[in-house]
């Protein structure tokens, strides 16, 4: 019965997406920045890689028809590569080549105007995989110079498809003194982030969009870009309530 009051901010991925509600996560740390602004939805799936995020997003993207009916999605952020990075024969693994174009599939669904999920509104942040620190993590599933080569591949797809990039393998590998026994500190397990590393992400991705997509950018020190969609308490006329109660364009 919830009404359709806040446009939202939508996260895919894989669990790195999906821990991101752990404390300290990235869907905790967006929400908290767009408190009564835009809501956060988490689409992450631990596990999941590119070639089964392309039926998954058929299914969570809102088609053209439908989109009046639904929160606008404002920002997208999409996150896979961890999986993908996986080593052959393990079934998450998928050959690098095929990964750019999955990619480059996934943002034509929102940015193709043939495409029956076609937002012109939504913008696109790419995320890279983390590194792997293979010292914590298993070796055997996960190799430190594979995954540093899909990260580049996503910069490739961002540069393709001019769209933004996260590059959190390098910020997480540059933080560590470019160090992969260093990056323990970034990493849970060897494959996950701590809140420490969850930060980084966050921080690029606000930097993205201070700098690309000001529009959207929740901060007080942002020449009110964006307002709450309900009015602050202080703003309240106490005379005649009702019409300063009603929602707002959350973007100004």
């Amino acid at each position: 019965m919830a009404a359709n009051i806040q446009d939202v901010v939508m996260l895919v991925g894989d669990s790195l997406t999906q821990l991101g509600w752990e404390q300290g996560g990235l869907a905790q740390l967006l929400s908290e920045a767009y408190s009564r602004k835009l809501d956060v939805i988490n689409r992450g799936l631990g596990g999941y890689q590119t070639d089964w995020a392309i039926p998954i997003c058929e299914q969570i993207f809102a088609k053209q028809h439908e989109q009046h009916h639904v929160p606008q999605v404002k920002l997208l952020t999409i996150w896979y590569g961890a999986n993908d990075a996986a080593l052959a024969p393990s079934p998450q693994h998928v050959p690098i080549d095929r990964y750019k174009t999955n990619l480059s599939h996934i943002i034509q669904m929102v940015k193709s105007p043939t495409s029956a999920y076609y937002s012109p509104e939504t913008r696109i942040i790419l995320i890279t995989p983390p590194p792997v620190n293979t010292k914590q993590w298993d070796s055997t599933s996960r190799a430190f110079e594979t995954t540093r080569s899909y990260a580049g591949a996503v910069r490739e797809v961002g540069e393709k498809e001019n769209v933004p990039v996260a590059d959190v393998w390098t910020k997480i590998f540059d933080a560590a003194g470019r160090s992969e026994e260093a990056c323990e500190k970034y990493l849970s397990d060897g494959l996950h982030l701590t809140s420490d590393g969850y930060n980084i992400v966050f921080q690029a991705i606000m930097d993205i969009v201070e700098h690309v997509y000001p529009e959207l950018d929740p901060t007080w020190e942002a020449h009110a870009r964006m307002q709450p969609v309900f009015a602050p308490w202080d703003q309240v006329n106490v005379q005649n309530p009702r019409p300063s109660l009603m929602k707002r364009k959350a973007q100004l």
